[in-house]
């Protein structure tokens, strides 16, 4: 199946935006007649025909909608600090958005490297890997978020932080995969390179988050994104 996105598509036609219709006509080298799938990424497919294949502005003729596509069986945030390293974030928002997550929130901290983060680059990872792992739901992407506005903003679920420190409360962190049950609605935070400070920590426990663990491993920032959205996955039985 080749997937394109459209998320301003209104049948019977539509016209590919200029890097869709690249890809379709350059790259996949697709003709006039021949046949396609649409999203918008908001969970609708569409069959379409390619009814003129200019390489800037391809049109294509809708033939029919359907919905084969359930959005998650759960809810999930993650509000992960962008690495020193652009590639391997987007390395996370690919494989995240391949293994199911809802919205993403570019995280900035005390101990942030890189305070600077380019929407419109990630958009494109993102929309990528929900084409090549043919979903039709597309993740929300926030724009680059203060701890402390993060803290602010409400959240009706289980709002985890993770850290290497040690705990906060006396009864000591949560081990992800055990505490999360299926089904729930989840907010989940990961650190930079050199972690939350103990005064994030502290802040978030007394605004209601709850401290957890992915393991006894030390991760980086963007694998231990990844460990988290696929454990949750796994407790939901994706």
């Amino acid at each position: 199946m080749q997937l394109f996105y459209a998320p301003e598509i209104t049948p019977p036609d539509y016209t590919l935006s200029e890097e869709e219709s690249k890809h379709c006509v350059r790259v996949l080298r697709l003709k006039a007649g021949d046949p396609i799938h649409l999203t918008d990424g908001r969970g609708a497919l569409y069959r379409a025909r390619v009814v003129d294949d200019h390489p800037k502005r391809c049109r294509v003729e809708i033939e029919d909608e359907t919905n084969p596509f359930e959005p998650l069986g759960y809810s999930l945030t993650m509000a992960v600090a962008p690495t020193k390293n652009n590639e391997r974030y987007e390395w996370f928002l690919e494989k995240a958005t391949e293994v199911g997550v809802e919205r993403f929130i570019p995280l900035e901290t005390e101990h942030s490297e890189r305070r600077v983060f380019k929407a419109e680059r990630s958009e494109k990872v993102i929309v990528s890997a929900m084409k090549q792992s043919i979903k039709a739901f597309k993740p929300q992407l926030a724009p680059l978020t203060t701890f402390n506005e993060l803290l602010d903003m409400p959240f009706e679920g289980r709002k985890l932080i993770a850290h290497c420190d040690e705990a906060v409360r006396a009864e000591g962190k949560q081990y992800l995969a055990s505490t999360l049950k299926k089904g729930e609605r989840a907010l989940i935070l990961i650190g930079p390179e050199g972690d939350f400070s103990k005064e994030e920590v502290a802040r978030a426990v007394e605004r209601g988050f709850e401290e957890i663990t992915l393991g006894t491993q030390r991760l980086r920032t963007e694998t231990a994104a990844v460990v988290a959205v696929t454990m949750v996955a796994v407790v939901n039985n994706q």
